[in-house]
């Protein structure tokens, strides 16, 4: 008799939550809540959590399509490799992009093919090979009608007259009678280069640098202290061209 008490005693006092529980399930509530009801109940409970889940993984899709965006095609499919994918290409963007294999090697088919992507490559050390040997010629022209010219002057007979690339010396003057010059002469002024050409066109008379060597060179070309000063003064500016 008290345990039948007992239990009609916890029934009233769980009464109102079972109410509320029919209610939310839609249970009516005078009917007795039996396995099927129970069943319903915890089936409904488990689709609301199912729902909540939806809701997270298609925050975190649309993000992760976010970054697909950003990163381009082929992009990870999952958050962390796709924030590990970025963080990848971040570190590699800081260091710079790789070297053009092209840029570093100019010889071969591969310097071709950097010619003809690059026109201008080539075209400076084109045009430096072209003055030089625009240069080449006109001292050639220059300093030869000058050393005939002289030669004749003092009945003497030039066997040849070379312009070279020579840093040693301005000029030479061999005992076959080859004179030789530096063609940066041509780049000095005229009163430098008569004197050169004097000085050269004189050893034919006179093998040393004696006083009628000295007094041969200024009747062939006065002024020859000024034109050694400036000689002396800018030889390594001449020499540093071509």
């Amino acid at each position: 008799m008290g345990r039948a008490l007992a239990a009609a005693q916890r029934l009233r006092t769980n009464q109102p939550a079972l109410e509320a529980g029919d209610r939310r399930s839609g249970r009516d509530p005078g009917q007795p809540a039996g396995a099927a009801d129970r069943a319903a109940d915890r089936c409904s409970r488990a689709q609301g959590r199912t729902g909540s889940a939806t809701r997270r993984i298609g925050e975190n899709g649309a993000a992760l399509s976010r970054d697909e965006a950003r990163m381009g095609r082929g992009a990870p499919r999952s958050l962390a490799a796709a924030r590990a994918f970025c963080r990848r290409r971040d570190r590699a963007g800081a260091r710079g992009p790789p070297p053009d294999p092209l840029r570093i090697r100019p010889h071969g088919a591969a310097g071709q093919d950097h010619r003809r992507r690059n026109p201008s490559a080539g075209r400076s050390a084109t045009s430096g090979r072209r003055v030089r040997n625009h240069l080449l010629g006109m001292a050639q022209a220059e300093i030869s009608s000058r050393a005939y010219r002289l030669a004749a002057s003092i009945g003497r007979e030039v066997a040849r007259v070379s312009v070279r690339d020579t840093k040693s010396r301005w000029g030479s003057c061999s005992r076959q009678g080859n004179l030789s010059f530096c063609w940066r002469l041509i780049l000095a002024p005229e009163l430098v280069l008569d004197q050169v050409v004097a000085h050269e066109v004189a050893h034919l008379v006179e093998m040393n640098h004696g006083p009628r060597f000295w007094r041969l060179v200024e009747s062939l070309a006065p002024g020859g202290a000024g034109a050694r000063a400036w000689l002396k003064q800018h030889r390594a500016r001449l020499l540093s061209y071509g």
